[in-house]
């Protein structure tokens, strides 16, 4: 699943009927969501906005905005409309705050004592309905984010990670793009911001998540008192449609020159989208586990031979197409006997005796334990809650652990048919100049050691 997910931590299974017992949702007449996750542990609470936002919603003019737009957030508001005014406030109510910002959600998280609940939905409220986006705020917000931008163009991977998005998204590339274009962000307008909160930033796009020390009851009449008048918007993915992915049509290679130490090697695949093939996802999940097993055929074949320093599998759940990454790093000497033992590899992994029975009813168990579904930590429940809205939605969530019981050979097989095999794929290299030199490989080389 997701990385969001995978970074969660393991805090014991839940399925769906121990979920139920408590997490309360209501939909307000206006479209909002709320989510309440009750656990009375320890005297705070959680308050998030999760908003169905982020780097797919961005046409090129505006790629990197949904992220600088989770930067003004925290800034002047009609209530709060003085610099610094936000964070007096959230000081006064002694509570913490932050965003983030992914390819299909971005939110907005306070967590405060529980007597303050009131008082951190009202400030939230302030933020999310009536944004003033002043010049001078947004000027200095822009250097905050090129700042981000900069320090992550110097990392040797953010090179290999954006020209390999480039060339597996194609023309929607600035979907995937969270980090977006460093000339858009430098060029933004107050009027651009306006733009994404008219089309984005309504109650029926939007999910109000409150966890911890709190009564559910009590936040729905809170949510229906502060956002129950909140006026619905237009339904921005009717209004403004999110165009498919462009398919790639065939196998792709790229050598991405940095100085590097170890050779890095990508191979990637446009996986399932959640929305239309969920099964595909469950599967995913326990396929990638399988093989990342320290004692399966992959890791036995590619790492214990000497051949790879480490070899990883993911699936990255999106509703917008997520990527299947096999990741791995090796040395000058071994590259090319490397990518061979690769490709031969992943000519088998759809065969029925690749993954045995009990490596796949182990590896559901782990998964079981390891999805963080637990409510030791209610506010990463939250987080992970209001991702899994945004990108699928609450019921996905809430059945994840029972689906995830029900995966079977066949289940995985279909997957890796449907997705891995014989279909085109991009193959990637981070490597240093010196060792591009010394091994003269070509991108077309590369694509006849791993291609199909």
């Amino acid at each position: 699943m997701g990385a969001l997910l995978l970074a969660a931590p393991a805090l014991g299974a839940q399925s769906r009927a121990e979920l139920a017992r408590v997490i309360r949702q209501k939909v307000l007449a206006n479209g909002l969501e709320v989510i309440v996750i009750e656990n009375r542990g320890v005297p705070l609470v959680t308050i998030e906005i999760d908003v169905k936002n982020g780097s797919f919603t961005q046409t090129p003019d505006y790629a990197g905005l949904p992220h600088l737009y989770e930067h003004m957030f925290f800034k002047a508001s009609r209530q709060y409309a003085e610099p610094g005014a936000f964070s007096n406030r959230a000081g006064e109510l002694g509570a913490e705050f932050n965003g983030t910002t992914t390819e299909e959600r971005v939110n907005y998280y306070l967590t405060t004592l529980a007597d303050s609940i009131e008082g951190g939905m009202r400030l939230m409220a302030a933020q999310l309905r009536e944004p003033l986006f002043r010049e001078d705020e947004l000027a200095r917000e822009r250097e905050v984010v090129i700042g981000e931008y900069d320090r992550q163009e110097s990392n040797p991977f953010f090179q290999l990670t954006q020209r390999s998005g480039q060339v597996l998204w194609g023309s929607e590339w600035s979907r995937k793009n969270t980090i977006g274009e460093r000339g858009v962000i430098r060029g933004t307008t107050p009027q651009k911001m306006r733009e994404i909160q008219y089309r984005y930033y309504v109650p029926n796009n939007t999910a109000l998540i409150v966890s911890g020390d709190v009564s559910a009851e009590r936040v729905f009449r809170l949510a229906e008192e502060i956002l129950g008048d909140w006026k619905r918007g237009e339904e921005p993915f009717a209004k403004w449609p999110i165009p498919p992915m462009p398919a790639l049509t065939k196998d792709t290679a790229l050598l991405i020159e940095q100085p590097v130490s170890a050779i890095t090697v990508l191979v990637q695949w446009q996986g399932p989208s959640v929305g239309k093939d969920p099964a595909a996802t469950y599967a995913a999940d326990v396929f990638s586990d399988a093989l990342n097993q320290p004692a399966s055929t992959l890791q036995k074949k590619l790492v214990d031979s000497g051949l790879w320093d480490g070899v990883g599998f993911n699936y990255y759940t999106l509703n917008h197409i997520g990527p299947i990454t096999v990741s791995g790093q090796t040395s000058r000497e071994r590259l090319r006997a490397a990518l061979k033992a690769l490709r031969a590899e992943l000519t088998h992994i759809n065969e029925p005796t690749y993954i045995p029975r009990e490596t796949l009813e182990e590896v559901k168990a782990e998964r079981s334990v390891s999805s963080a579904f637990g409510l030791e930590r209610a506010s990463e429940l939250t987080h992970t809650i209001g991702f899994w809205w945004a990108v699928a939605s609450l019921d996905y969530f809430m059945g994840y652990v029972d689906n995830m019981a029900r995966q079977t050979l066949p289940d995985l097989k279909r997957y890796a048919d449907t997705y891995i095999t014989g279909k085109p794929r991009l193959i990637s290299i981070l490597i240093s100049p010196e060792d591009r030199k010394a091994l003269g490989i070509t991108e077309a080389e590369l694509v006849q050691l791993v291609g199909r």
